[in-house]
């Protein structure tokens, strides 16, 4: 596998190489079979694994990406610089934390600096303190299942498209419409959680190695995000007994 040179950017080499070797450990990770062949394979020069890797998590490292660059182009960028730089680091990578969560760490301090540079947005750092009236997204914690249950901390209440017709079906592509506007609305440190959890099906252990946060930093943002959103689509919805009511 032919290894290109990085982009010679004021970001680069010596950035890259900064970002790379940020490894976040993960407490008491070991690498599984499957991981562990995949690393070797890369790193042997492997250009089906590479393939493969790319293939698996391109997408989603744009998506994430283009939470700090509204810009589709240079999210796609950036997310390319990312690949660069994992081809660069690999040798580099000690295994202690997921691969996946190593790449994208990467695009992350990518992202970050591409858009202060550019001055499209501010870094995520800055923008933990801007919550706006995200106090105010909080809702009532009698909504929730409590500690004892076993899916404590979710919906207690879950929530179906209102009403049994022929429009069902376009009210919940207005439905998907609106979350992901709300998404979009969020600020970049909410959006950022929400997307690597609920759109990319990261866990919270992976997300917070990506993006540098405490466990319960991850918590309160996720919380916070999925209210935001639940209040922007609940007049779109209502739960089964309401359903069931007005048959």
């Amino acid at each position: 596998m032919a290894h290109t040179s990085p982009p010679q950017t004021d970001d680069s080499p010596s950035r890259g190489r900064r970002d790379v070797d940020r490894e976040s450990p993960v407490d008491s990770y070991t690498p599984d079979a499957a991981e562990s062949a995949l690393i070797a394979a890369l790193r042997s020069g492997d250009e089906d694994a590479y393939d493969t890797l790319v293939r698996r998590h391109h997408a989603s490292l744009v998506r994430l990406a283009r939470v700090w660059l509204r810009d589709g182009a240079a999210a796609e960028e950036v997310a390319q610089e990312t690949w660069v730089a994992v081809l660069h680091g690999l040798d580099r990578f000690e295994g202690r934390s997921r691969l996946q969560s190593w790449i994208f760490s990467i695009l992350v301090n990518q992202a970050k600096r591409r858009a202060a540079r550019d001055r499209r947005t501010v870094s995520f750092s800055a923008l933990g303190g801007d919550d706006g009236d995200a106090e105010g997204w909080s809702v009532d914690p009698d909504r929730f299942f409590g500690a004892g249950h076993p899916d404590a901390g979710h919906w207690n209440r879950p929530v179906t498209v209102r009403g049994d017709d022929p429009e069902v079906y376009l009210l919940s592509n207005e439905v998907s419409g609106r979350v992901l506007a709300a998404i979009e609305d969020l600020p970049a440190n909410y959006r950022a959680v929400v997307t690597m959890r609920d759109i990319d099906g990261m866990s919270a252990e992976e997300t917070c190695t990506s993006l540098g946060l405490t466990a319960a930093n991850q918590r309160v943002l996720l919380h916070r995000a999925r209210s935001r959103i639940r209040q922007v689509i609940e007049p779109y919805l209502q739960s089964p007994d309401e359903v069931s009511h007005a048959s």
